[in-house]
């Protein structure tokens, strides 16, 4: 069969296998040749390790200077009769394939990672794998649901406001059109629900887990990836229900912290800038800002993506002081931002110009549409140079094909 992209709205319903190869490898030729990391951790878990930042820190562990043997935990789907299954379950399989080569350990677990029963593979995979601790507990999950663990019933997320309704243009890369709509003001039972999904629970969670099975290292550190962005965006996130969550989740980093003081670890939230990932293109009336935040940013030579952003948090902000790692570099209140670059004034400046002036029918040309989607597609290992796009693929040649 020849595989081609398939987009409904904002959600791609294909992937190219050979295509997610060619992008796990040419994040590890970026790490390969940029700054490299020092000190850093040598065992690794990633918890969501198949796309965006989750999979740029597992690169950037294992390629980008630390020589780091990983676990990486991920809830994707193969193939069968019903496709050739998600970009991250090749991402997974072809990550641990180059990391083989390199000599280094990437156990891959596939399943959910709220359930208990994979909590226990990893506690398992870390004893038998890494020598029965890990050094670093990366905290990647994006997810719209999580079961309640007491009763099993399922807590469901929400991209709404928090006050007055939205309305905004959205970006439908099916159709290459903007179109206005209205972002709805939540309940207090959306809000609430959101937090148990997305801030900070489920991490604290994991750490009391592992810590109990005595896998977490002395001066075993966490992180979780966090977004603020200006104040443009604050009604849509900052103080729309995803930002409520993330503020759980600053609280929670500060919990940890004290927890983790006990074996001489740490737990921080970085705090990234706007990019494509599978969760992002979710949020609505946002892609305006992105549009004209990626056009000033590559004009400037500050643009990043998932990879170059998590390869300079680890080489120049998470490890810098190996004496005194508890000297990070943080704002007042404790967070790491690498955001720094997408909120330089000058930046701002000329995004909100470029927003002012930006319409349904202009988008394209003032921000950078093609670039948006490029990354989209690649997201989903497609546009990229070096891959047979006509090249006819069997589906029994991918299912032989396991993480």
């Amino acid at each position: 069969m020849i595989i081609e992209p398939v987009i409904k709205g904002v959600v791609a319903r294909s992937c190219h296998p050979y295509g997610c190869q060619q992008a796990v490898r040419k994040q590890i030729d970026y790490v390969q040749q940029a700054k490299p990391i020092e000190h850093g951790a040598k065992r690794v878990l990633v918890l969501g390790a198949s796309s965006g930042f989750g999979l740029a820190s597992r690169i950037a562990h294992t390629f980008g200077g630390a020589e780091a043997d990983t676990i990486g935990v991920s809830f994707e789907r193969g193939p069968s009769e019903k496709g050739v299954g998600s970009a991250g379950w090749y991402n997974n399989i072809f990550f641990r394939q180059e990391a083989e080569k390199a000599g280094r350990i990437a156990t891959n677990i596939v399943g959910d990672a709220f359930s208990q029963p994979v909590r226990q593979q990893v506690i398992e995979a870390i004893n038998k794998d890494l020598g029965g601790q890990v050094d670093l507990v990366v905290y990647s999950l994006a997810t719209g649901v999580r079961p309640n663990p007491e009763t099993g019933e399922m807590w469901h997320s929400v991209i709404k406001t928090t006050g007055q309704p939205v309305v905004g243009p959205t970006l439908n890369l099916e159709t290459d059109s903007l179109a206005e709509m209205t972002v709805e003001k939540a309940t207090e039972q959306e809000i609430a629900d959101t937090v148990k999904v997305m801030g900070g629970e489920d991490w604290a969670d994991w750490i009391q887990c592992l810590s109990e099975a005595g896998v977490l290292a002395q001066g075993c550190r966490t992180v979780a990836y966090s977004y603020i962005g200006p104040e443009v965006t604050y009604p849509i996130y900052h103080h729309g229900t995803l930002g409520r969550a993330k503020e759980h989740m600053h609280t929670t980093a500060d919990t940890l912290n004290t927890q983790l003081a006990a074996i001489g670890g740490q737990a921080h939230v970085a705090v990234c800038k706007a990019l494509v990932t599978k969760a992002s293109v979710f949020i609505p009336a946002f892609t305006p800002y992105m549009l004209a935040l990626f056009k000033v940013m590559k004009q400037k030579g500050t643009h990043e993506g998932c990879i170059e952003q998590m390869q300079r948090l680890f080489n120049g902000r998470f490890y810098t002081l190996i004496n005194h790692p508890q000297d990070v570099p943080t704002d007042e209140q404790r967070l790491i931002r690498m955001d720094d670059w997408e909120l330089d004034p000058e930046v701002q400046q000329q995004v909100s110009e470029i927003m002012a002036r930006m319409s349904a029918e202009n988008f394209t040309e003032l921000g950078d549409y093609a670039g948006y989607k490029q990354d989209f597609m690649a997201l989903n290992g497609f546009g990229l140079a070096g891959v047979d796009y006509q090249q006819d693929i069997s589906l029994d040649s991918l299912i032989v094909l396991q993480p």
